[in-house]
């Protein structure tokens, strides 16, 4: 389609998109998922949620970026800018996510979409994740604080909640303490 980068048989492209101050230079996008196309398990990335405090809150804030983009005219795109770009950028899109930790405790994931490096308006390189728009609940998986993201191996990842989960509908904080001691 017209509006997105050109990508070559390496998966690189050199394009500016998007206003003045942000030129993107696309490295790696997927139009569809058809399963793993490296024959190995996707890796994913883990990242503190600072400032949010529960997944609920999470999800208002992306609904509300969503919401803007759409009252200004652009794509609706959910983007988690980070400082550096993972190495392993196409072992994260052969079906990986951004695992988020909130208040000590990994409790969603969304799945990663496309990772663009870009250069902000002053110069500085950074690295765009763009995130799907749906929201995977975890079992929540104690966590220590860490600064930036990190890589998750697939066989670390805390499996996705079941729509019967007995804790549905408590207060996380409740239901971490009711975990621990066993009763659910």
């Amino acid at each position: 389609d017209a509006g997105r980068d050109q990508v070559d048989k390496y998966g690189q492209a050199a394009a500016v998109r998007g206003s003045a101050a942000v030129a993107c230079w696309c490295i790696y996008w997927r139009h569809e998922r058809r399963g793993s196309t490296l024959g190995v398990m996707a890796l994913n990335l883990l990242k503190m949620c600072v400032g949010i405090d529960d997944v609920e809150q999470l999800e208002r804030a992306h609904a509300a970026r969503l919401d803007e983009a759409r009252r200004q005219g652009r794509e609706p795109r959910l983007v988690h800018r980070t400082r550096h770009t993972p190495r392993r950028a196409a072992e994260i899109l052969d079906g990986g996510s951004l695992y988020w930790i909130i208040k000590r405790f990994v409790r969603v994931r969304q799945p990663i979409v496309a990772i663009e490096r870009v250069v902000d308006g002053d110069g500085v390189r950074r690295c765009d994740l763009v995130l799907g728009h749906e929201w995977v609940r975890t079992e929540p998986q104690p966590r220590r604080p860490h600064q930036g993201w990190r890589y998750l191996e697939a066989a670390d990842t805390p499996g996705d909640l079941a729509g019967d989960d007995p804790a549905h509908g408590l207060p996380p904080d409740l239901a971490d303490n009711l975990r621990e001691l066993g009763l659910l």
